[in-house]
């Protein structure tokens, strides 16, 4: 590939990516999308639950399989290097993307908001999806979605991977990205059974991810990132005392 179609395919797969992340507010939320994670039953509830656990589960391979640095390794010999991030992006938003098309609603109400409540719910939600994108700024949003290394392959620059650093809120929690998630799968002001198997199967995901991404990030960063695990929460901020 030339340094401009990588370029431009890393921009499409940010679109992409983007595309997904907006469509994602609404299908989880509940508003504004032709599909949503909540709604009327459409087939059994066998049917139902095969449908969305296959398509959970094949999102989890995917995003947890292609983020192996083995299996990195091994794609690279298929695609650029400078492409191989914007190649990941594009997988797990074309993922997200069938979820949200395939998802299949079981209905069932376990709690419903209202008034207040209700709105407050709302806030917090959104609450997440913001605090979900501040923290892929502060380590390096661009980096993240792929957009940094075709954009320096563009201009015939050398890569270097971001250094490890742990600014702002890292500094309390080690992965506030997904406490965004986190915040995001709970805060539903509507919870029926498919958003709570949804909530369920994605939070068990996010806690096995966790451990798998910290060994890779152990073997990237030694003793530095030993270090910042030992004295820093995975998820929920320490409730530090003061003394006068």
């Amino acid at each position: 590939m030339s340094r401009l179609a990588i370029f431009v395919y890393g921009v499409i797969s940010y679109l992409v990516f983007f595309a997904v992340f907006l469509y994602g507010i609404g299908f989880i939320g509940g508003f504004l999308t032709p599909t949503k994670l909540d709604g009327a039953p459409r087939t059994t509830l066998i049917a139902a639950l095969a449908v969305n656990v296959g398509l959970l589960g094949a999102f989890a391979l995917q995003h947890s399989g292609m983020a192996r640095p083995a299996f990195k390794r091994w794609w690279k010999q298929i695609v650029p290097e400078e492409a191989e991030r914007s190649t990941y992006v594009l997988f797990s938003s074309l993922a997200l993307a069938a979820l949200y098309l395939f998802w299949e609603p079981i209905g069932g109400v376990i709690w419903n908001f209202s008034g207040v409540a209700r709105l407050t719910v709302i806030g917090v939600y959104l609450f997440g999806w913001g605090l979900l994108l501040y923290s892929t700024f502060l380590i390096d949003h661009f980096d993240l979605f792929g957009l940094k290394q075709v954009w320096r392959r563009l201009g015939k620059k050398i890569y270097r991977a971001p250094a490890f650093r742990t600014p702002a809120l890292y500094k309390l929690v080690r992965h506030p990205l997904y406490v965004g998630w986190l915040i995001i799968f709970w805060s539903a002001p509507v919870m029926t059974v498919a958003h709570l198997i949804f909530a369920l199967v994605t939070t068990a995901y996010i806690l096995i991810a966790i451990r798998w991404e910290e060994r890779d990030l152990v073997t990237a960063y030694g003793a530095a990132y030993i270090d910042y695990r030992d004295r820093t929460p995975m998820l929920i901020p320490r409730l530090r005392s003061t003394r006068g």
